[in-house]
């Protein structure tokens, strides 16, 4: 049998439905991220930068643009002959058939694959957060613990703590309790929905609690191994951490790479963050081209004006064309003297010329003013918009559109256009 000290397995089969029209052909962990990357490369890469070498990627929603990302794990040197990344969708079984129903039970389904490893730790990631962090750190912290479960914390602001699992501790670390999602908190420990587990610890919980509905690590494997009186410690994170589950704080994240010192620093020589890439031309700039405080990716053309802004790869921006504060993903065209404002613009867009995004008044959305909202225009993949369109904020246009959908060029604020067979 194989060894393996810790292996990694990273839940990366969410719908992310809050990210909208972003996540309607693909999971969230590979929505693009940072103008060359994908969510999924921040975990994967801190696996490689953390000595882990065998990673299991449990798929389930839209996987098709996830593993053609991952592939073999080349670009995150995980292309091992033992071990290595191997992604893991639901599987027929001769009975009992099911998709997965919560982290837990991803988990559990796939015993078999953890155990070929004989591992003595197991580290569960979720794919969508947007971090860096050495998990060799972490597992040196529960070894000198003599934890079962290591739950890694990070404080946040108390009146956000409601909206997280909470960590109540003792001076050395101990979780002493916990609450998940608490009216009136107790702590500001947040769990960042990071563990390592003893294998034997995990494999006992994850058999008895197999009975469960939807079983999650939050609701019920972590409080029965707290039952069970297993030592729980959090170990707590203090650096940059972003999820990005929602439209507003993907926007935030990537506008953050873009300031002057950047809080997340893609550019650090010691922790790489490795992603799938295509053999790409560089980036080209007219003379009348201008370009301020933005991530621009290989392959763009750039005629017009872009600031603080992220356009990923192979996006053509045309001549008069004006970007502020948006993201614009590969492969998508900006007509030329259009004007886009505070938007996010999926991959392999076209928008045509003179067209105006993200002006006028602030309204809610009128389908879905949770999702789409902060003033933000969202645009889905593979969408046409026609010259000479205006778009008011907190829209939303998906589809192949034409001068006929909108009202005399027009798509007021807080309206959602999306045309019949691309919904979600």
């Amino acid at each position: 049998m194989i060894k393996k000290e810790m292996i990694a397995m990273l839940l990366a089969g969410g719908q992310g439905s809050r990210l909208g029209v972003l996540t309607s052909k693909m999971a969230k962990p590979a929505v693009s991220f940072g103008g060359k990357y994908r969510i999924i490369d921040f975990p994967l890469s801190n696996c490689i930068n953390s000595g882990i070498d065998t990673v299991g990627v449990l798929t389930q929603y839209q996987p098709l643009r996830l593993n053609t990302h991952i592939g073999i794990g080349i670009p995150w040197d995980l292309d091992r002959n033992v071990g290595g990344v191997t992604v893991l969708p639901p599987y027929e079984k001769s009975e009992n058939s099911e998709w997965y129903t919560g982290t837990a039970n991803a988990i559990y389904q796939n015993i078999d694959y953890m155990e070929t490893y004989n591992p003595d730790y197991v580290l569960i990631l979720s794919g969508d957060h947007i971090y860096k962090m050495d998990y060799e750190v972490m597992l040196d912290f529960h070894k000198a613990n003599n934890a079962e479960v290591t739950i890694a914390v990070m404080p946040v602001p108390m009146e956000e703590a409601k909206r997280f699992g909470i960590m109540i501790t003792d001076d050395k670390g101990q979780i002493t309790e916990f609450e998940e999602k608490p009216e009136h908190p107790r702590s500001n420990l947040a769990s960042m929905g990071i563990y390592i587990f003893n294998w034997k610890t995990l494999k006992d919980a994850l058999v008895t609690m197999a009975d469960q509905p939807a079983l999650d690590f939050g609701k019920h494997v972590i409080p029965h191994c707290h039952k069970q009186g297993s030592p729980l410690f959090a170990y707590e994170f203090n650096g940059y951490w972003k999820d990005v589950g929602t439209l507003e704080s993907y926007w935030q994240a990537n506008m953050e790479l873009i300031d002057i010192v950047p809080e997340f620093n893609l550019y650090e020589e010691y922790w790489k963050i490795y992603t799938k890439s295509d053999t790409l031309p560089p980036q080209y700039f007219s003379t009348d081209s201008v370009v301020e405080r933005s991530i621009i990716g290989e392959g763009s053309e750039i005629f017009g004006k872009v600031y603080n802004s992220v356009i990923g790869c192979g996006v053509t921006v045309e001549k008069d064309a004006v970007i502020r504060d948006s993201i614009i993903m590969n492969g998508t065209t900006v007509g030329s003297g259009t004007e886009i404002y505070k938007a996010i613009v999926a991959e392999n867009v076209e928008i045509g010329a003179g067209s105006k995004l993200g002006v006028g008044d602030e309204a809610p959305n009128e389908t879905d003013p949770k999702i789409y909202n902060a003033g933000l225009v969202t645009i889905g993949e593979k969408s046409y918009i026609p010259d000479g369109i205006t778009i008011g904020k907190n829209s939303v246009v998906f589809g192949k559109t034409e001068a006929a959908d909108y009202d005399n060029g027009y798509l007021a604020s807080g309206k959602t256009l999306v045309k019949a067979g691309d919904e979600q």
